[in-house]
């Protein structure tokens, strides 16, 4: 019970200082809407963080991310009606901050479960995560920036450009390989495939990825495809 009271502790101290931060940035410090829309999605990313060292115990750690889905909406369901909500923080659609609380948190929910719960790999999670948060993120300011030549398809949403997707895969694969050279104690030649492949199927989820659903469908798919790699390797892990 101590270790969930100290780690919820830390989780809500952690937001209530970002999203402090966050404001204060917003007021005083000019930026383009998109600068400020990542700001809070590294908030948010960088808050697994906390739940992985915060706890240490996995279950007690997936509480947490319920309990504050929980807490945290309502909140947010009622600040909606607040004036000018919506476009202070430069959501796309109504609705759209909360939505992305539940989702993150769920998928950490799932990530916890699966890889620390199941597999006992924290570094896992923390790869997982941001493998897509990184490199969504270089995705949406490369691409809204420099982004020339632009992939049509039915079966892409929006308008994503060449150069986004590849900055995502450039980023998720440079994310993947500085995350397992200090947290998986694996050689060099155990890795460096992992990240390459993880990075490409991470790229090729989120551009096909409908619906804003990327923030679960893209971790999640770098989680089985590193899982799966290192299986292969034999030895390195037993499913």
């Amino acid at each position: 019970m101590i270790e969930f009271i100290t780690g919820f502790g830390f989780l809500l101290g952690y937001f209530l200082v970002c999203a402090a931060t966050a404001l204060v940035l917003r007021f005083y410090v000019k930026m383009h809407a998109e600068v400020f829309r990542k700001i809070l999605h590294m908030i948010l990313l960088c808050s697994i963080f906390v739940l992985i060292y915060a706890f240490n115990t996995w279950w007690l750690s997936v509480a947490a991310t319920m309990i504050f889905i929980v807490l945290v909406y309502p909140i947010l369901y009622f600040a909606e009606r607040i004036p000018k909500y919506s476009q202070f923080l430069t959501e796309r659609k109504n609705g759209e901050i909360k939505k992305s609380l539940v989702v993150v948190f769920v998928m950490f929910a799932i990530l916890i479960s699966v890889c620390w719960g199941w597999l006992d790999l924290k570094y896992l999670v923390i790869a997982s995560v941001f493998a897509w948060g990184l490199g969504d993120a270089a995705a949406a300011l490369i691409g809204k920036r420099f982004g020339k030549y632009y992939i049509e398809g039915k079966m892409v949403e929006g308008r994503k450009s060449l150069e986004g997707t590849l900055a995502m895969f450039i980023v998720s694969f440079i994310s993947v390989l500085l995350i397992f050279t200090f947290y998986s104690g694996l050689s060099w030649q155990n890795y460096r495939l992992i990240a390459l492949v993880t990075a490409v199927v991470s790229a090729v989820v989120e551009l096909y990825t409908k619906g804003g659903m990327d923030t679960l469908t893209c971790p999640l798919a770098a989680a089985f495809t590193m899982i799966l790699l290192l299986y292969l390797q034999g030895g390195v892990i037993n499913l």
